[in-house]
Protein backbone atom coordinates (compact mmCIF):
# COMPACT_ATOMS: atom_id res chain seq x y z
CA UNK A 1 0.00 0.00 0.00
CA UNK A 2 1.05 3.58 -1.11
CA UNK A 3 1.74 6.28 1.79
CA UNK A 4 -1.01 8.27 0.24
CA UNK A 5 -3.31 5.46 -0.01
CA UNK A 6 -2.78 4.59 3.89
CA UNK A 7 -3.35 8.37 4.96
CA UNK A 8 -6.91 7.78 3.51
CA UNK A 9 -7.60 4.33 4.02
CA UNK A 10 -6.43 3.78 7.62
CA UNK A 11 -8.68 5.87 9.32
CA UNK A 12 -11.59 5.66 6.95
CA UNK A 13 -11.43 1.76 7.89
CA UNK A 14 -10.88 2.36 11.32
CA UNK A 15 -13.98 4.61 11.54
CA UNK A 16 -15.70 1.49 10.12
CA UNK A 17 -14.96 -1.22 12.30
CA UNK A 18 -15.04 1.90 15.28
CA UNK A 19 -18.40 2.16 14.68
CA UNK A 20 -19.86 -1.47 15.73
CA UNK A 21 -17.22 -1.40 18.51
CA UNK A 22 -19.09 -1.39 21.72
CA UNK A 23 -17.32 -0.59 24.65
CA UNK A 24 -15.55 2.82 25.36
CA UNK A 25 -11.79 1.32 26.86
CA UNK A 26 -11.33 -0.76 23.40
CA UNK A 27 -12.84 1.81 21.12
CA UNK A 28 -9.68 4.36 23.05
CA UNK A 29 -6.94 1.77 22.31
CA UNK A 30 -8.13 1.06 18.28
CA UNK A 31 -8.29 5.02 17.82
CA UNK A 32 -4.54 5.15 19.43
CA UNK A 33 -3.37 2.68 17.34
CA UNK A 34 -5.09 3.95 13.82
CA UNK A 35 -4.03 7.42 15.08
CA UNK A 36 -0.41 5.67 15.14
CA UNK A 37 -0.62 4.02 11.67
CA UNK A 38 -2.01 7.16 10.05
CA UNK A 39 1.49 9.04 11.65
CA UNK A 40 3.51 6.35 10.40
CA UNK A 41 1.93 6.53 7.14
CA UNK A 42 2.06 10.44 7.14
CA UNK A 43 5.61 10.60 8.15
CA UNK A 44 6.22 8.02 4.79
CA UNK A 45 5.44 10.37 2.04
CA UNK A 46 8.92 11.64 3.01
CA UNK A 47 10.08 8.78 0.80
CA UNK A 48 7.88 9.32 -2.05
CA UNK A 49 10.36 10.73 -4.81
CA UNK A 50 9.16 13.75 -6.28
CA UNK A 51 5.62 14.93 -6.40
CA UNK A 52 2.71 12.05 -6.97
CA UNK A 53 -0.30 13.56 -8.85
CA UNK A 54 -2.86 11.72 -10.54
CA UNK A 55 -6.63 13.15 -11.59
CA UNK A 56 -7.53 12.88 -7.80
CA UNK A 57 -4.48 12.79 -5.39
CA UNK A 58 -1.99 14.56 -4.86
CA UNK A 59 1.38 14.63 -2.92
CA UNK A 60 3.78 17.60 -3.06
CA UNK A 61 6.06 19.56 -0.96
CA UNK A 62 3.36 21.77 0.44
CA UNK A 63 0.74 19.58 1.54
CA UNK A 64 3.61 16.72 3.13
CA UNK A 65 3.73 19.82 5.84
CA UNK A 66 0.22 19.78 6.71
CA UNK A 67 -0.48 15.89 6.63
CA UNK A 68 2.55 15.37 9.15
CA UNK A 69 1.11 17.48 10.94
CA UNK A 70 -2.14 16.61 10.97
CA UNK A 71 -1.34 13.30 11.64
CA UNK A 72 1.10 14.22 14.58
CA UNK A 73 -1.36 16.02 16.43
CA UNK A 74 -3.87 13.76 15.66
CA UNK A 75 -2.10 10.91 17.27
CA UNK A 76 -1.65 13.06 20.47
CA UNK A 77 -5.02 14.44 21.01
CA UNK A 78 -6.69 10.77 20.37
CA UNK A 79 -3.24 9.61 23.36
CA UNK A 80 -4.85 12.74 25.54
CA UNK A 81 -8.60 11.83 24.57
CA UNK A 82 -8.31 8.31 26.06
CA UNK A 83 -7.94 9.89 29.23
CA UNK A 84 -9.95 12.69 29.26
CA UNK A 85 -12.81 11.26 27.80
CA UNK A 86 -12.69 8.42 30.28
CA UNK A 87 -12.68 10.36 32.96
CA UNK A 88 -15.84 12.26 31.44
CA UNK A 89 -17.32 9.21 31.67
CA UNK A 90 -16.54 7.74 35.33
CA UNK A 91 -17.71 11.08 36.19
CA UNK A 92 -21.09 10.66 34.58
CA UNK A 93 -20.90 14.05 32.31
CA UNK A 94 -20.80 11.81 29.34
CA UNK A 95 -23.05 8.32 28.62
CA UNK A 96 -21.96 5.78 26.52
CA UNK A 97 -25.07 6.47 24.85
CA UNK A 98 -23.30 9.98 23.87
CA UNK A 99 -20.07 8.20 23.34
CA UNK A 100 -21.19 5.21 21.16
CA UNK A 101 -19.90 6.83 17.74
CA UNK A 102 -17.21 9.01 19.46
CA UNK A 103 -13.96 7.39 18.23
CA UNK A 104 -15.62 6.32 14.97
CA UNK A 105 -16.55 10.17 14.17
CA UNK A 106 -12.53 10.93 15.31
CA UNK A 107 -11.53 8.54 12.90
CA UNK A 108 -13.98 10.25 10.12
CA UNK A 109 -13.01 13.48 10.76
CA UNK A 110 -8.90 12.43 9.97
CA UNK A 111 -9.34 10.88 7.03
CA UNK A 112 -11.80 14.21 5.99
CA UNK A 113 -9.19 16.59 6.85
CA UNK A 114 -6.23 14.56 5.22
CA UNK A 115 -8.43 13.66 2.30
CA UNK A 116 -8.96 17.57 1.57
CA UNK A 117 -4.93 17.65 1.76
CA UNK A 118 -4.18 15.55 -0.56
CA UNK A 119 -7.02 16.12 -2.90
CA UNK A 120 -6.04 16.52 -7.12
CA UNK A 121 -9.43 18.01 -7.43
CA UNK A 122 -10.95 21.50 -6.38
CA UNK A 123 -14.66 19.33 -6.24
CA UNK A 124 -13.27 16.51 -4.09
CA UNK A 125 -11.15 18.97 -1.51
CA UNK A 126 -14.16 20.81 -1.04
CA UNK A 127 -16.65 17.66 0.35
CA UNK A 128 -13.46 16.37 2.16
CA UNK A 129 -13.72 19.65 3.92
CA UNK A 130 -17.25 19.52 4.25
CA UNK A 131 -17.18 16.34 5.77
CA UNK A 132 -14.78 17.00 8.49
CA UNK A 133 -16.39 20.13 9.40
CA UNK A 134 -19.60 17.56 9.83
CA UNK A 135 -18.05 15.37 11.61
CA UNK A 136 -16.74 18.13 14.09
CA UNK A 137 -20.40 19.86 14.51
CA UNK A 138 -21.39 16.02 15.53
CA UNK A 139 -18.75 15.71 18.15
CA UNK A 140 -19.30 19.93 19.48
CA UNK A 141 -22.41 18.71 20.70
CA UNK A 142 -21.62 15.45 22.58
CA UNK A 143 -22.45 16.40 25.91
CA UNK A 144 -25.85 17.15 24.70
CA UNK A 145 -26.50 20.25 27.20
CA UNK A 146 -28.26 23.19 25.78
CA UNK A 147 -25.15 25.10 25.64
CA UNK A 148 -23.63 22.49 23.60
CA UNK A 149 -25.92 21.72 21.43
CA UNK A 150 -26.48 25.92 20.81
CA UNK A 151 -22.83 25.51 19.96
CA UNK A 152 -22.61 22.83 17.69
CA UNK A 153 -25.97 24.08 15.94
CA UNK A 154 -23.93 28.08 15.57
CA UNK A 155 -21.22 26.04 14.14
CA UNK A 156 -22.62 24.54 11.76
CA UNK A 157 -25.17 27.04 10.41
CA UNK A 158 -22.25 29.39 9.83
CA UNK A 159 -19.74 26.57 8.69
CA UNK A 160 -22.76 25.83 5.82
CA UNK A 161 -22.90 29.38 5.04
CA UNK A 162 -18.97 29.24 4.61
CA UNK A 163 -18.88 26.09 2.55
CA UNK A 164 -21.79 27.53 0.47
CA UNK A 165 -19.30 30.74 -0.56
CA UNK A 166 -16.25 28.27 -0.86
CA UNK A 167 -18.10 26.01 -3.69
CA UNK A 168 -19.97 29.13 -5.32
CA UNK A 169 -16.07 30.68 -5.52
CA UNK A 170 -14.97 26.69 -6.47
CA UNK A 171 -17.82 27.30 -9.04
CA UNK A 172 -16.74 30.49 -10.59
CA UNK A 173 -13.27 28.75 -10.91
CA UNK A 174 -14.60 25.45 -12.95
CA UNK A 175 -15.94 27.84 -15.21
CA UNK A 176 -12.94 30.42 -15.72
CA UNK A 177 -11.20 27.11 -16.65
CA UNK A 178 -13.61 25.30 -18.83
CA UNK A 179 -12.90 27.66 -22.13
CA UNK A 180 -9.30 26.60 -21.74
CA UNK A 181 -8.88 22.97 -19.99
CA UNK A 182 -12.65 21.84 -21.67
CA UNK A 183 -15.34 20.34 -19.69
CA UNK A 184 -15.68 17.96 -17.01
CA UNK A 185 -13.25 16.99 -14.57
CA UNK A 186 -10.43 18.19 -16.56
CA UNK A 187 -10.94 21.65 -15.33
CA UNK A 188 -11.11 20.90 -11.52
CA UNK A 189 -7.59 19.35 -11.63
CA UNK A 190 -5.40 21.00 -9.77
CA UNK A 191 -2.05 20.24 -11.43
CA UNK A 192 -4.31 21.22 -14.99
CA UNK A 193 -5.44 24.20 -13.59
CA UNK A 194 -1.65 25.87 -12.36
CA UNK A 195 -0.50 24.48 -15.81
CA UNK A 196 -3.47 26.69 -17.49
CA UNK A 197 -4.05 29.41 -15.27
CA UNK A 198 -2.29 32.00 -17.26
CA UNK A 199 -4.80 31.71 -19.40
CA UNK A 200 -7.88 31.86 -17.24
CA UNK A 201 -10.18 34.91 -17.50
CA UNK A 202 -9.09 37.04 -14.67
CA UNK A 203 -11.94 38.79 -13.84
CA UNK A 204 -13.88 35.42 -13.29
CA UNK A 205 -10.79 34.16 -11.11
CA UNK A 206 -10.74 37.67 -8.96
CA UNK A 207 -14.48 36.82 -8.08
CA UNK A 208 -13.93 33.52 -7.45
CA UNK A 209 -10.92 34.20 -5.05
CA UNK A 210 -13.00 36.74 -3.09
CA UNK A 211 -15.67 33.87 -2.15
CA UNK A 212 -13.43 31.44 -1.70
CA UNK A 213 -11.12 33.56 1.08
CA UNK A 214 -14.77 34.07 2.65
CA UNK A 215 -16.01 30.76 2.44
CA UNK A 216 -13.09 29.42 3.85
CA UNK A 217 -11.81 32.29 5.64
CA UNK A 218 -15.02 31.70 7.88
CA UNK A 219 -13.34 27.96 8.75
CA UNK A 220 -9.84 29.49 9.72
CA UNK A 221 -11.56 31.44 11.70
CA UNK A 222 -10.65 35.05 10.75
CA UNK A 223 -12.23 38.04 11.81
CA UNK A 224 -15.89 38.99 11.37
CA UNK A 225 -16.03 35.49 10.34
CA UNK A 226 -15.40 33.70 13.33
CA UNK A 227 -18.75 33.59 15.56
CA UNK A 228 -18.72 29.92 15.73
CA UNK A 229 -15.12 29.60 16.67
CA UNK A 230 -15.56 30.81 20.82
CA UNK A 231 -18.69 28.74 21.14
CA UNK A 232 -17.47 25.43 19.16
CA UNK A 233 -14.03 25.27 21.42
CA UNK A 234 -15.99 26.41 24.77
CA UNK A 235 -18.39 24.00 24.99
CA UNK A 236 -17.10 20.61 22.98
CA UNK A 237 -14.60 17.94 24.59
CA UNK A 238 -11.07 19.43 25.04
CA UNK A 239 -9.88 17.00 22.79
CA UNK A 240 -12.05 18.19 19.98
CA UNK A 241 -10.76 21.90 20.73
CA UNK A 242 -7.51 21.11 20.08
CA UNK A 243 -8.24 18.83 17.03
CA UNK A 244 -10.00 22.48 16.06
CA UNK A 245 -7.38 24.61 16.67
CA UNK A 246 -4.52 22.80 15.84
CA UNK A 247 -5.62 21.15 12.52
CA UNK A 248 -8.72 22.23 10.73
CA UNK A 249 -8.40 25.57 10.48
CA UNK A 250 -5.03 24.62 8.92
CA UNK A 251 -7.36 22.59 6.49
CA UNK A 252 -8.77 25.51 5.37
CA UNK A 253 -6.12 27.57 5.74
CA UNK A 254 -4.42 25.13 2.94
CA UNK A 255 -7.13 25.67 0.48
CA UNK A 256 -6.74 29.64 0.47
CA UNK A 257 -3.35 28.94 -0.19
CA UNK A 258 -3.60 26.75 -2.86
CA UNK A 259 -6.24 29.44 -4.67
CA UNK A 260 -3.26 31.92 -4.07
CA UNK A 261 -1.18 30.02 -5.81
CA UNK A 262 -3.42 30.03 -8.58
CA UNK A 263 -4.58 33.38 -8.38
CA UNK A 264 -0.71 34.19 -8.66
CA UNK A 265 -0.11 32.12 -11.73
CA UNK A 266 -2.65 34.69 -13.72
CA UNK A 267 -0.62 37.55 -14.41
CA UNK A 268 -3.56 39.58 -14.98
CA UNK A 269 -5.19 38.71 -11.71
CA UNK A 270 -5.66 40.75 -8.79
CA UNK A 271 -3.08 39.75 -6.37
CA UNK A 272 -4.20 38.27 -3.31
CA UNK A 273 -2.12 39.18 -1.11
CA UNK A 274 -3.89 42.77 0.32
CA UNK A 275 -7.44 41.09 0.57
CA UNK A 276 -5.31 38.41 2.79
CA UNK A 277 -3.36 40.85 5.06
CA UNK A 278 -6.41 43.23 5.50
CA UNK A 279 -8.33 40.22 6.76
CA UNK A 280 -5.31 38.60 8.55
CA UNK A 281 -4.53 41.89 10.12
CA UNK A 282 -7.91 42.64 11.56
CA UNK A 283 -8.32 39.00 13.16
CA UNK A 284 -5.18 39.59 15.25
CA UNK A 285 -5.72 43.02 16.12
CA UNK A 286 -9.87 42.47 16.76
CA UNK A 287 -8.66 38.87 19.44
CA UNK A 288 -6.13 40.80 20.72
CA UNK A 289 -8.27 43.18 22.07
CA UNK A 290 -11.28 40.12 22.97
CA UNK A 291 -9.00 38.55 25.09
CA UNK A 292 -9.30 41.13 27.85
CA UNK A 293 -13.00 40.16 28.22
CA UNK A 294 -12.74 36.62 27.91
CA UNK A 295 -14.38 34.79 31.69
CA UNK A 296 -13.96 31.15 30.04
CA UNK A 297 -10.82 29.53 30.00
CA UNK A 298 -11.57 27.58 26.67
CA UNK A 299 -13.16 30.84 24.98
CA UNK A 300 -9.72 32.94 26.37
CA UNK A 301 -7.72 30.60 24.23
CA UNK A 302 -10.41 30.26 21.32
CA UNK A 303 -9.92 33.69 21.00
CA UNK A 304 -5.84 33.19 20.86
CA UNK A 305 -6.81 30.92 17.84
CA UNK A 306 -8.20 33.75 16.15
CA UNK A 307 -5.33 35.84 16.60
CA UNK A 308 -2.96 33.16 15.51
CA UNK A 309 -4.88 32.51 12.16
CA UNK A 310 -4.61 36.17 11.70
CA UNK A 311 -0.83 36.15 12.24
CA UNK A 312 -0.51 33.52 9.64
CA UNK A 313 -2.63 34.88 7.08
CA UNK A 314 -0.92 38.04 7.10
CA UNK A 315 2.59 36.27 6.68
CA UNK A 316 1.22 34.67 3.55
CA UNK A 317 -0.70 37.60 2.12
CA UNK A 318 2.74 39.44 2.70
CA UNK A 319 3.99 36.93 0.40
CA UNK A 320 7.82 36.53 -0.89
CA UNK A 321 10.74 33.80 0.56
CA UNK A 322 11.05 34.89 4.04
CA UNK A 323 7.53 35.83 4.91
CA UNK A 324 6.52 32.53 3.76
CA UNK A 325 9.00 30.31 5.68
CA UNK A 326 7.46 32.68 8.89
CA UNK A 327 4.13 31.85 8.15
CA UNK A 328 4.59 28.15 7.71
CA UNK A 329 7.12 27.83 11.10
CA UNK A 330 4.28 30.32 12.58
CA UNK A 331 1.42 27.60 11.71
CA UNK A 332 3.56 24.35 12.90
CA UNK A 333 4.04 26.48 16.13
CA UNK A 334 0.76 27.44 16.83
CA UNK A 335 -0.64 23.78 16.11
CA UNK A 336 1.93 22.33 18.36
CA UNK A 337 1.73 24.78 21.46
CA UNK A 338 -2.36 25.68 21.17
CA UNK A 339 -3.23 21.95 21.12
CA UNK A 340 -0.90 21.26 24.07
CA UNK A 341 -2.80 24.51 25.88
CA UNK A 342 -6.01 22.48 25.72
CA UNK A 343 -4.86 19.55 27.07
CA UNK A 344 -3.64 21.12 29.93
CA UNK A 345 -6.76 23.88 30.00
CA UNK A 346 -9.11 20.50 29.85
CA UNK A 347 -6.90 18.79 32.64
CA UNK A 348 -7.50 22.18 34.74
CA UNK A 349 -10.94 21.79 33.69
CA UNK A 350 -11.28 18.41 35.30
CA UNK A 351 -9.14 18.71 38.55
CA UNK A 352 -10.83 22.01 39.25
CA UNK A 353 -14.79 21.17 38.16
CA UNK A 354 -14.77 24.66 36.43
CA UNK A 355 -13.98 26.61 33.47
CA UNK A 356 -14.58 29.77 35.05
CA UNK A 357 -11.35 32.04 34.75
CA UNK A 358 -12.03 33.67 38.30
CA UNK A 359 -12.33 30.46 39.67
CA UNK A 360 -9.05 28.65 38.98
CA UNK A 361 -5.97 29.65 40.97
CA UNK A 362 -2.85 29.00 42.12
CA UNK A 363 -2.41 25.81 39.61
CA UNK A 364 1.12 25.69 39.85
CA UNK A 365 1.18 25.11 44.06
CA UNK A 366 -2.07 22.74 43.96
CA UNK A 367 -0.83 20.11 40.34
CA UNK A 368 2.93 21.49 39.89
CA UNK A 369 3.49 19.41 36.96
CA UNK A 370 0.17 20.74 35.06
CA UNK A 371 0.16 24.06 36.26
CA UNK A 372 3.98 24.35 35.11
CA UNK A 373 3.35 22.85 32.26
CA UNK A 374 0.31 25.35 31.14
CA UNK A 375 2.39 27.93 32.08
CA UNK A 376 4.93 27.31 29.75
CA UNK A 377 2.58 27.10 26.70
CA UNK A 378 1.50 29.69 27.60
CA UNK A 379 4.67 31.38 27.88
CA UNK A 380 5.78 30.26 24.07
CA UNK A 381 2.19 31.20 22.55
CA UNK A 382 2.59 34.62 24.07
CA UNK A 383 5.80 35.10 21.75
CA UNK A 384 8.52 34.69 24.36
CA UNK A 385 12.10 33.59 23.92
CA UNK A 386 13.25 31.15 23.50
CA UNK A 387 10.40 29.44 21.79
CA UNK A 388 9.76 28.66 18.28
CA UNK A 389 6.78 31.01 18.28
CA UNK A 390 9.00 33.69 19.28
CA UNK A 391 11.10 33.10 16.05
CA UNK A 392 8.41 32.82 14.01
CA UNK A 393 6.69 36.15 15.25
CA UNK A 394 10.10 37.86 14.55
CA UNK A 395 10.49 36.46 11.40
CA UNK A 396 6.82 37.98 10.09
CA UNK A 397 7.44 41.51 12.30
CA UNK A 398 10.76 41.95 10.49
CA UNK A 399 9.56 40.82 7.09
CA UNK A 400 6.69 43.27 6.66
CA UNK A 401 8.77 46.13 8.84
CA UNK A 402 11.51 45.80 5.40
CA UNK A 403 8.26 46.28 3.29
CA UNK A 404 5.46 48.36 5.29
CA UNK A 405 6.59 49.70 8.42
CA UNK A 406 3.03 51.00 9.52
CA UNK A 407 1.77 47.13 8.58
CA UNK A 408 4.29 45.90 10.69
CA UNK A 409 3.74 48.15 13.39
CA UNK A 410 -0.16 47.42 13.88
CA UNK A 411 0.75 43.64 13.87
CA UNK A 412 3.31 44.35 16.59
CA UNK A 413 0.54 46.47 18.24
CA UNK A 414 -1.76 43.31 18.19
CA UNK A 415 0.50 41.07 19.58
CA UNK A 416 1.65 43.40 22.30
CA UNK A 417 -2.28 43.85 22.93
CA UNK A 418 -2.63 40.25 23.53
CA UNK A 419 0.14 39.39 25.47
CA UNK A 420 -0.90 42.19 27.96
CA UNK A 421 -4.40 40.46 27.94
CA UNK A 422 -2.93 36.27 29.22
CA UNK A 423 -0.48 37.96 31.30
CA UNK A 424 -3.58 39.94 33.26
CA UNK A 425 -5.58 36.81 32.92
CA UNK A 426 -3.58 34.12 33.48
CA UNK A 427 -1.71 35.33 36.18
CA UNK A 428 -3.95 34.19 39.09
CA UNK A 429 -5.00 30.83 37.34
CA UNK A 430 -1.59 29.66 37.59
CA UNK A 431 0.50 31.68 40.64
CA UNK A 432 -2.41 32.35 43.03
CA UNK A 433 -3.31 31.00 46.07
CA UNK A 434 -5.07 27.65 45.55
CA UNK A 435 -8.90 27.40 46.25
CA UNK A 436 -12.30 25.85 45.60
CA UNK A 437 -12.67 21.89 44.97
CA UNK A 438 -9.30 20.25 43.66
CA UNK A 439 -8.91 16.53 42.29
CA UNK A 440 -6.01 14.94 40.87
CA UNK A 441 -5.59 15.14 37.20
CA UNK A 442 -6.43 11.76 35.63
CA UNK A 443 -5.54 12.75 31.78
CA UNK A 444 -1.88 12.25 30.48
CA UNK A 445 0.69 15.02 30.39
CA UNK A 446 2.75 13.64 28.21
CA UNK A 447 1.32 14.80 24.92
CA UNK A 448 1.37 18.78 26.52
CA UNK A 449 4.97 17.93 27.25
CA UNK A 450 5.98 16.70 24.36
CA UNK A 451 4.61 19.35 21.95
CA UNK A 452 6.10 21.85 24.49
CA UNK A 453 9.43 20.02 23.85
CA UNK A 454 9.43 20.02 20.21
CA UNK A 455 8.42 23.87 20.55
CA UNK A 456 11.46 24.55 22.38
CA UNK A 457 13.65 22.80 20.04
CA UNK A 458 12.53 24.61 17.05
CA UNK A 459 12.79 27.48 18.73
CA UNK A 460 16.43 26.74 20.00
CA UNK A 461 17.57 25.17 16.73
CA UNK A 462 16.10 24.23 14.07
CA UNK A 463 17.07 21.18 12.14
CA UNK A 464 18.76 21.69 8.42
CA UNK A 465 16.63 19.25 6.71
CA UNK A 466 13.72 21.13 8.24
CA UNK A 467 14.57 24.89 7.44
CA UNK A 468 15.54 23.75 3.65
CA UNK A 469 12.04 21.63 3.42
CA UNK A 470 10.57 24.85 4.83
CA UNK A 471 12.49 27.23 2.50
CA UNK A 472 11.37 24.89 -0.54
CA UNK A 473 7.73 25.17 0.34
CA UNK A 474 7.84 28.47 0.56
CA UNK A 475 9.12 29.31 -2.60
CA UNK A 476 6.06 26.83 -3.88
CA UNK A 477 3.62 29.43 -2.38
CA UNK A 478 5.46 32.72 -4.48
Amino acid sequence: MSPVAAVLLIPAAAAAVLAFVPGYALGARINLGASLLTLVAACALFGVAGDVAGDYLLVDSLNIVFVVLNSFVGFTAAAFSAGYIGHELAAGRLTPVNLRFYHAMYQLMMFGMNLALVSNNIGLMWVAIELATLTTVAMVGLYRTHEALEAAWKYFILGSVGIALALFGTILVYMAAQPVLGEGAASMVWTRLMSGAARFDPAMLNVAFVFLLLGYGTKVGLAPLHAWLPDAHAEGPTPISAVLSGLLLNVALYAVLRFKMLMAANPEAVAPGPLMVALGLLSAVFAGFMLYRRRDIKRLFAYSSIEHMGIIVFAFGMGGPLANFAGLLHMTMHSLTKSAIFYAVGSVAQVKGTQRIADICGLTQSHPALGFGLAVAVLAIAGMPPFGVFMSEFLIVTSTFARAPVLALLLVLGLMVAFGALLMRLTGVLFGTPEGPSAPAEASLLPLYSHMALVLLAGLHLPEPVVAWFQAVARLLG
